[in-house]
């Protein structure tokens, strides 16, 4: 079979596809990905094909801006993101996907939750696809934007938006929404923490036992890969002190040297699957990025919440709600941050709903399987 993976050019939207597409590589199958050529070395590791169609995001950011008519194209602005995700991206990308997807012809296209443009080519092509999730469902209050936007694209090339035959959902029952409507042709999946190419596939997938509440330990720092500026990572360093051993992520292009003198009960670590930074951690500081919050749960530990913009909120509220760990809402100050690290990690009630998620995560369907269950589907 062929199947075609389709993503907006970020880390954070793409990487929670590599777990399927891996499953549908290891199965023998022809699998390749649409998006922007910046990311050829992670699946030249992979051995997965890459057609390296439209810009890469700081491109989609200034267009976007420009067609919303703001100034800033990175302030939270609803028009913003919807002309990123269903606008400029359908503009730069759609041609070139098409064309990359006629010669390639795929049975199946995945494609992440906030991609447009996969499905305009299911469309083009009249090809079943399949949306995976990062983590909790969005709200339709915040897609209907995004929607909007790109079902005026589509009209311009005489398509509508078609609906997905399968979502393919990361989330477990901990912490989805209650009154969430259940969409059509729902199959779970089990998130996993990002590992890297060469990492065994059944590594760190079990929950980790950790310290008892009280004793001294051991925080991961991390706000991704592109919010963890020193500006707001060095205050919160500070606010909790030299009482934990600090492991603090630098991003794609950060330097230790950037967050000044005195911090050497500080280990800093540049761009890092997540399955490694997550060995021998006790708790997890992070912005709520899907991807690190779906794989943080998925190894049983809590964590502290510090929402930067996006999605992020829906994970945090999703976290608090489940009593997995505390959401930091702004305006968070780094007191705020490190009172809540210092709860967390004194009351065992949060280590304990953190692993009854990552049990329900361990008892969802493998990406193995749902990649058998959806090759079986298609025939």
């Amino acid at each position: 079979m062929r199947i075609l993976f389709s993503s907006t050019p970020a880390h954070g939207h793409l990487l929670p596809e590599l777990p399927l597409a891996r499953a549908f590589r290891d199965r023998g199958d022809e699998v390749a990905v649409i998006t922007s050529a910046g990311f050829a070395p992670l699946f030249a590791a992979e051995s997965i094909t890459l057609f390296p169609v439209g810009p890469e995001m700081p491109v989609l950011l200034t267009e976007a801006a420009r067609l919303a008519g703001v100034d800033d194209p990175t302030a939270p602005d609803p028009a913003v993101a919807a002309e990123v995700f269903a606008g400029a991206r359908i503009d730069f990308t759609a041609d070139e996907a098409v064309a990359a997807a006629r010669e390639f012809r795929p049975d199946l296209i995945v494609v992440e939750a906030t991609d447009y443009v996969g499905p305009l080519v299911a469309a083009t092509l009249e090809v079943p696809y399949a949306k995976l999730a990062f983590g909790p469902q969005i709200p339709a209050e915040f897609t209907d934007v995004f929607d909007t936007v790109a079902e005026r694209r589509y009209k311009e090339r005489g398509l509508t938006v078609p609906a997905p035959t399968w979502y393919l959902d990361p989330c477990p029952d901990l912490l989805q929404d209650p009154n969430r409507q259940v969409p059509n042709g729902r199959l779970p999946i089990r998130p996993e923490a990002h590992r890297g190419a060469e990492t065994p596939a059944s590594a760190g997938t079990a929950p980790i036992a950790s310290g008892a509440p009280g004793a001294r330990q051991k925080v991961l720092l991390s706000f991704g890969t592109h919010f963890g500026e020193p500006g707001v990572l060095r205050p919160v360093i500070d606010a909790l002190g030299t009482g934990v051993d600090l492991v603090v992520t630098l991003g794609l292009a950060g330097n230790a040297a950037d967050f000044g003198d005195g911090l050497e009960h500080v280990q800093f670590v540049g761009f890092t699957p997540l399955a490694e930074l997550l060995d021998d951690i006790d708790l997890v500081v992070t912005h709520g990025g899907a991807g690190t919050t779906m794989g943080t749960v998925s190894r049983g530990l809590p964590m502290v919440v510090v929402p930067q913009g996006a999605d992020q909120f829906l994970q945090a509220g999703a976290v608090a709600a489940a009593g997995i760990g505390r959401a930091v809402m702004p305006p968070a100050t780094p007191d705020s941050v490190a009172e809540a690290v210092h709860e967390v990690a004194g009351n065992p009630e949060y280590r304990a709903n953190a692993r009854r998620a990552a049990d329900q995560i361990a008892a969802m369907p493998s990406p193995r399987e749902v990649a058998d269950q959806l090759a079986t589907a298609i025939g």
